[in-house]
């Protein structure tokens, strides 16, 4: 079927359309990444789909949205087979998508990115009065930007409302959302998502989420379908089903995904097991492993981003910092571990001050897992080994008498393979060619080696799924229990609350509240986030 017969074998439909995948399967090659999976997706409901990364969800919105053909079976639209060849057949069929990966233009406006969406512009654009219409559009959303701004100023979090928004403008008939929300604070979450799901309710668009939070799932979707290695095994209404169940399908194995028990030692972080844990590690008569004092950092703008910022971690302690994207925390980690400099204030750890050299990072044991590991922590065409070595090829067993034992990299990098389950073609392959979750299994056992006094965290699962989410959340937890102090910056609140002891909210470049995680209220914590009513005045402007 040519792309004019597609587009043009369905009238001009308005409102939620019906999607059924009919034995469909894609094959790359002799890998089978979508095995014979029949779905249906009712017309005005929210349909989550949910699967480890590689289970087939992405490739299964791909081929509704036109960016891939399957190798076999049907799509049908309303109950009638269509050929979507392409994103603009799928545009025309009304199957509009939000990516995990932004695919805005970095050098136009919000307002030229949210009209360039649509396609099909004048030659000459009345700005006055596109601009009123984007203002107008803006003010029945759940969030706002600055229509001035570009998306290279903008931070993740704002990239990713403008992606939804571009969706939301065009108003299609299905929506596709891929990770919505996760850096989005609580309350925008639930408004964002009570927003589609009262969209779809009125009968206006259908959709299609794939997410990893079982909360999402619970409290928004209509149905859900589990996709494991390339096939659907469970589907079901949500009202029939519950998150044991629903991770049970997702790894095919109950005992691996059993929730703890709300009482467990594993789950909780009592004051009284964190001191006992100090005591046993004489660790109460040194100096705290990380303390900062008032620390101002400029952003890319040329404007404060960390306001005077001042915060410590115990040992054997995790302190998590909440906030939502764009609130200097990005700053923050980057003045941390050396990637941006310091406009004034002091960085301690042990006692002693850090500006995060090389030298002081193995003398005094600190180590970061930074956001986007790919990027921030390794070199994409080295090889899986040599990034492993990274941190410490000059120095023995990697290196002796000034020579670079290159056997030793690869057989501990082999070690580390098969430690951390990374899933590589081996030790030389380039670590550009790895998933992102084993991406970063192999940071992580690059820098969760050796004794550790500090480790820096920062949204260190971001994209991850179900079985990475919890073995790296394991690790933490280990470095905590080993006596480590760990400060993890993250902006899904359901990871602090899970694995933190203290949090604290970070606002406009300050620390704006802080509780213990046992004490820790969501409702409480998103108002800080959000700037909401309940936060504290706002500290005086830093003078630079």
């Amino acid at each position: 079927m040519s792309t004019t017969a597609a587009i043009g074998s369905l009238p001009p439909a308005t409102g939620a359309l019906a999607l059924d995948t009919y034995r469909m399967s894609m094959r790359f090659g002799s890998f089978t990444a979508l095995d014979s999976v029949s779905l249906k997706v009712a017309p005005g409901t929210v349909h989550a789909l949910l699967g480890e990364n590689g289970a087939g969800k992405s490739t299964l919105v791909k081929c509704v949205a036109g960016y891939q053909r399957p190798s076999e079976g049907s799509i049908l639209i309303d109950g009638r087979e269509q050929a979507i060849d392409n994103p603009v057949v799928a545009r025309a069929l009304g199957i509009g998508m939000v990516y995990q990966h932004f695919t805005l233009a970095p050098g136009m406006t919000v307002a030229e990115n949210l009209l360039l969406a649509g396609g099909q512009l004048p030659a000459v654009i009345n700005w006055r009065a596109k601009r009123d219409e984007l203002k107008t559009f803006l003010a029945h959303t759940p969030f706002r930007l600055d229509l001035d701004a570009r998306p290279s100023e903008l931070a993740a979090g704002e990239k990713q409302k403008l992606e939804l928004l571009k969706q939301l403008y065009l108003r299609p008939r299905l929506l596709i959302l891929d990770e919505p929300t996760s850096v989005l604070t609580p309350q925008e979450a639930d408004e964002v998502l009570g927003h589609v799901r009262e969209f779809a309710r009125s009968g206006l668009c259908t959709v299609l989420i794939i997410t990893h939070k079982f909360r999402e799932v619970m409290a928004y979707a209509d149905d859900v379908t589990v996709l494991r290695r390339g096939k659907a095994v469970h589907t079901t209404s949500v009202a029939a089903t519950d998150p044991v169940r629903l991770a049970q399908a997702m790894v095919g194995d109950a005992a691996a995904v059993r929730p703890e028990s709300p009482g467990s030692e594993q789950n909780m972080p009592p004051a009284l097991i964190r001191q006992a844990q100090a005591a046993t590690k004489k660790i109460a008569s040194t100096p705290l492993p990380l303390v900062v004092e008032k620390l101002s950092v400029m952003g890319d703008r040329g404007t404060p981003a960390v306001r005077q910022l001042s915060l410590s971690v115990a040992a054997g302690e995790i302190l998590g910092i909440a906030g939502v994207s764009g609130n200097g925390q990005r700053e923050l980690v980057e003045a941390l571990v050396g990637q941006r400099a310091r406009a004034a204030g002091i960085v301690r750890v042990n006692g002693q001050p850090y500006a995060a050299t090389r030298d002081e990072n193995h003398r005094l044991k600190v180590r970061s897992l930074p956001e986007e590991p790919l990027r921030n922590a390794c070199v994409g065409d080295l090889s899986v080994a040599e990034n492993m070595a990274l941190r410490d090829f000059d120095r023995p067993p990697l290196c002796t008498g000034g020579r670079l034992r290159f056997g030793r990299w690869r057989s501990r990098a082999r070690e580390w393979i098969t430690g951390y389950g990374i899933k590589t073609q081996g030790e030389n392959a380039p670590i550009r060619s790895l998933s992102g979750g084993n991406v970063q299994r192999a940071v992580l056992a690059r820098e969760l080696h050796g004794e550790i006094n500090v480790l820096i965290a920062a949204n260190p699962v971001f994209g991850l799924d179900f079985a990475a989410v919890k073995e790296i959340h394991t690790r933490l937890r280990g470095v905590r229990d080993q006596g480590g102090a760990v400060l993890l910056i993250s902006e899904d609140l359901d990871e602090l609350l899970e694995l933190a002891d203290r949090i604290v909210v970070m606002s406009e470049g300050r620390i704006v509240f802080e509780t213990s995680a046992a004490d820790a209220e969501r409702h409480v914590l998103g108002a800080h986030m959000g700037g909401g009513h309940h936060a504290p005045a706002p500290l005086p402007e830093v003078v630079m």
